[in-house]
């Protein structure tokens, strides 16, 4: 006898159709792809040669969230896996119809100095923070460091700072010889332009000294511009700083919860950095003197932390010498290491790099 005659019958569940399954599996998909992506590891690619030879032109990379912690979003309303454009087209992938104020998950990690870092570009305005041109730099000197550079030394707190291995300079090769394209980057050599007895080559300090041994070349000498010759591009843009790439600061790099006086020297040097990346309202620049709310101010307490950034290809490298300062809001995370490398230059033999694959970034 069925003494469950009070139980409700279950009715069979409905069998999903296989374009139920397909955009089940495709939405699940998105959004694991997008909290990974936002929260642990994101790939990246190197589409200039700023950081050569310590990371090629065509590497591709991941970039730890993780280390520095992750942001939360500033710009909510974006299509999920882009960043400033829709694939393919020149339609913007975001709406800015809502601005959120911008937090930083916990990390496991503080940036240190020499760490290789990923961060949005300051100085452009076209976008919001978190969708600017990513560039990836080397941090040389971090908040509340002082940074200088002496004939080409970099010099953090008053000591000098060993190069990283692979390190570039400009040089100036003289020679009577012609080389082509395929006899440079036989030697490494993939930036290079032909002048007057010779070629600017841009290359490591071990092969300029090896090119030096070759019949043919009478000098490799490295290109360093000389202190006190100023370059107008150089930060903080005034001729009150002679200042170029190869000899600049001492310059102190702003830390969170440091005070600095706002004399007229240190407007120069941290006035548009307060007014452009300190999320103030109301600031005004006028004959070195810096205005909030309208009120002339004698004195500034940061709100965040700042960072120097520098590309190994120290004489191709647009970095913080030319534009100032990296937010730490602006932080995006840290390279960890390589996952494929294309040769855009190269043959059908030789356009995968299968030496740099997995390879740890230092």
């Amino acid at each position: 006898m069925n003494l469950k005659f009070w139980e409700k019958k279950k009715e069979p569940q409905k069998k999903k159709s296989k374009i139920r399954e397909w955009v089940d599996a495709i939405v699940f998909a998105v959004v694991a792809a997008t909290l990974i992506r936002w929260i642990f590891m994101e790939a990246f690619t190197i589409p200039t040669p700023s950081m050569e030879k310590s990371l090629l032109v065509g590497d591709f990379l991941f970039v730890s969230k993780f280390h520095y912690g992750a942001r939360t979003p500033k710009t909510p309303l974006q299509m999920p896996l882009t960043h400033q454009k829709i694939w393919g087209t020149d339609i913007p992938s975001y709406l800015e119809w809502i601005q959120l104020p911008q937090y930083r998950l916990p990390g496991i990690s503080k940036v240190k100095n020499n760490d290789v870092v990923v961060f949005n570009f300051p100085i452009e305005e076209e976008y919001p923070t978190d969708l600017k041109t990513n560039y990836i730099k080397r941090c040389i000197a971090v908040a509340g460091d002082t940074i200088a550079i002496k004939n080409a030394v970099v010099f953090v707190n008053g000591k000098p700072v060993p190069n990283p291995p692979k390190t570039q300079f400009r040089y100036f090769m003289e020679t009577p010889e012609v080389f082509s394209s395929k006899e440079f980057r036989k030697f490494g050599v993939t930036e290079y332009q032909p002048v007057q007895n010779g070629f600017y080559i841009y290359t490591t300090e071990e092969q300029a000294n090896a090119f030096k041994g070759f019949q043919g070349i009478k000098s490799v000498e490295p290109i360093i511009r000389p202190a006190g010759d100023p370059e107008p591009r150089i930060f903080p843009n005034s001729s009150k700083f002679i200042w170029n790439e190869d000899n600049f600061g001492p310059l102190w790099v702003p830390a969170k919860g440091a005070t600095i006086p706002l004399t007229p020297e240190n407007v120069i040097l941290y006035g548009t950095t307060i007014k452009n990346y300190e999320n103030l309202d109301n600031v005004k620049l006028e004959d070195n003197k810096l205005f909030i709310d309208g009120k002339e101010v004698s004195d500034y307490t940061f709100k965040q932390n700042y960072y120097f950034m520098m590309g190994d290809n120290r004489h191709n490298s647009l970095d913080s010498r030319y534009w100032g300062f990296v937010p730490e809001d602006h932080i995006v995370g840290k390279a960890l290491f390589i996952w494929l490398s294309l040769d855009q230059k190269g043959g059908l033999i030789d356009k995968i790099r299968w030496n740099r694959f997995f390879n740890i970034i230092k």
